[in-house]
């Protein structure tokens, strides 16, 4: 099985689940036990200034405290999951998914964050999504997906309403002349 992580995995026209219809998600990762990712494209009502406020953390320092938090999927909405880019040291809970991007589930981030000493580039997410053994290569089976290897600039360089085509892009493929009609010859 090759591994999907460090891909994208773009949501066919034809996926109707609320959770994940237009979805661009960001998978960090995957292997015969399951996948796990965060979805990247669809920011909440809710800004970080607003979500560091929650956690009683001020955010007077912190320059992005404007931008959006994401649904980052119906899993463990209660948690928060920043994507960034650069090295998953020195944070706690930290991954290294790709050469430049790490995920991090640790309040010491946050609190970085807040003070204007986090990474320069991340973004936040409440929730993840998430695939039991297998589960992912089924629905990949059933074209309920499209994936393709990640560019952090569709990440972080792009608003969230380009992410998806973006991504499409890289594939040559233009979501727009894709019918929401699934069939099987």
């Amino acid at each position: 099985m090759q591994s999907l992580r460090n891909h994208f995995l773009l949501a066919m026209p034809h996926l109707e689940d609320p959770n994940f219809a237009g979805s661009l998600s960001y998978l960090c990762d995957h292997d015969d036990n399951g996948t796990m990712g965060v979805i990247i494209n669809h920011p909440l009502e809710l800004t970080l200034d607003a979500l560091l406020e929650q956690l009683e953390l001020d955010a007077e320092e912190c320059p992005m405290r404007d931008q959006p938090v994401y649904f980052g999927g119906p899993t463990h909405r209660d948690r928060g999951f920043i994507l960034h880019r650069g090295s998953s040291a020195p944070w706690d809970s930290s991954i290294q998914v790709a050469d430049d991007v790490a995920l991090t589930t640790s309040m010491d981030m946050l609190q970085a964050i807040a003070a204007g000493d986090g990474p320069e580039q991340f973004i936040v997410c409440l929730g993840c999504c998430g695939w039991g053994g297998g589960q992912l290569e089924e629905e990949l089976k059933d074209n309920t997906w499209l994936t393709v290897e990640a560019q952090p600039g569709v990440i972080f360089d792009l608003p969230a309403e380009q992410r998806l085509n973006a991504a499409a892009g890289i594939l040559g493929v233009d979501l727009n002349l894709l019918t929401s009609q699934a069939g099987h010859s």
